[in-house]
């Protein structure tokens, strides 16, 4: 009798940071679909799964090292916070109290500065069971880290299902009124290499927030009918991309948040990702009311993987979050944490292929 396949999860040391350890672990689920994930950064460093064919290619992009890691690199796969996209001209008033941030990206503060948490070194603890492996990650970020208030506790959970679901769970909490917006930032190419312009996208969402042109949301929330913004169908990402618009002018292409069409804190579909040729897709659930496209713009001389280096829109992050400068537009869904509440979010990525015959 053939022994039941079981999910496991290995460790391996990769490195020190600042006298701490780094290791690497890799999730294997019984289908055979295997992440890697390591504490620093609590980066997701690649998914490997088949095509129709049966070919396994990884669809996250990486780097092979800790020490390609610690060089300069567009967040690939890192948990990002404590604030999630921008926040205008780095400062926001928090309980009538002015805070300033670093200005890292124009004039504006991205993915909570200098030393976020996509830097950090995670205490890291091993999940398993019958149904699934994880990883539970733990960070303490310090009053006056990165100028935000408050000691924040931070749990991420990584859960690899037997059902190809990576689900990420967040938790914080803080001792003092701050603002919190944390995401994954991983960068998918369902080939494997190569443009995803090809890919077609779907997004749950009617409306999304115009940017000027620093990617800073002007306050309108709009429609997306009748505009290059409109996924409600799917569509290739690259069908409208080029097209003269103000807001494509302004990203370099798509990025951009999209409001999504289900109550904020319900688990509800944000987006589906797909590519015609292998037949992989991506089913996308989040709790957040937010989702940032990139089409990675900038991603060109990227360094990743297999000594490759990447060219512009050769990757798509899909960004659970709240919206871009939050704290700076009551009218959007606010991102104030205050001590005795907890922060909490749950996306959701499965993984398919879908057959010829279909």
């Amino acid at each position: 009798m053939r022994a039941k396949p079981i999910a496991t999860i290995q460790k391996t040391s990769w490195g020190n940071v600042r006298g701490k350890e780094v290791f690497l672990f890799t999730l294997t689920n019984t289908q055979g679909l295997k992440a890697e994930i390591t504490n620093y950064g609590g980066i997701w460093v690649s998914l490997f799964c088949p095509d129709r064919n049966g070919q396994w290619q990884d669809i996250v992009w990486g780097r092979d090292s800790l020490e390609a890691y610690q060089e300069e690199h567009p967040f690939l796969g890192a948990i990002v916070g404590r604030y999630a996209n921008r926040i205008a001209k780095g400062e926001c008033h928090i309980d009538n109290q002015i805070y300033k941030f670093a200005v890292n990206n124009g004039p504006n503060h991205l993915h909570g500065g200098l030393e976020g948490f996509d830097k950090a070194v995670w205490d890291a603890k091993i999940i398993q069971t019958e149904e699934y492996v994880g990883l539970q990650l733990y960070h303490l970020s310090q009053d006056g880290e990165e100028g935000y208030p408050g000691n924040l506790s931070l749990t991420v959970e990584y859960i690899f299902t037997n059902q190809n679901e990576l689900k990420i769970h967040y938790r914080a909490k803080t001792d003092k009124t701050t603002v919190v917006n944390l995401t994954n930032h991983a960068y998918f190419n369902l080939k494997g290499q190569g443009s995803i312009l090809d890919h077609k996208l779907q997004l749950n969402a009617r409306f999304f927030t115009p940017c000027d042109e620093t990617a800073i949301p002007t306050g309108e929330i709009k429609s997306v009918r009748n505009s290059p913004m409109d996924f409600t169908q799917a569509k290739r990402i690259g069908n409208d991309i080029e097209e003269e618009d103000l807001q494509l002018r302004h990203g370099k292409g798509y990025d951009h948040n999209f409001v999504l069409n289900k109550p904020y804190g319900v688990l509800g579909l944000a987006a589906i990702l797909s590519e015609e040729s292998t037949g992989r897709k991506v089913m996308m659930h989040t709790t957040e009311p937010g989702l940032q496209v990139y089409t990675g713009n900038w991603l060109e001389g990227t360094k990743v993987k297999n000594q490759q280096v990447l060219k512009d829109r050769e990757g798509i992050a899909l960004e659970a979050q709240h919206y871009p400068d939050s704290p700076n537009k009551p009218h959007f869904p606010s991102t104030v944490l205050t001590p005795g509440k907890e922060y909490h979010q749950t996306t959701v990525y499965q993984f398919l292929v879908e057959s010829n015959d279909r």
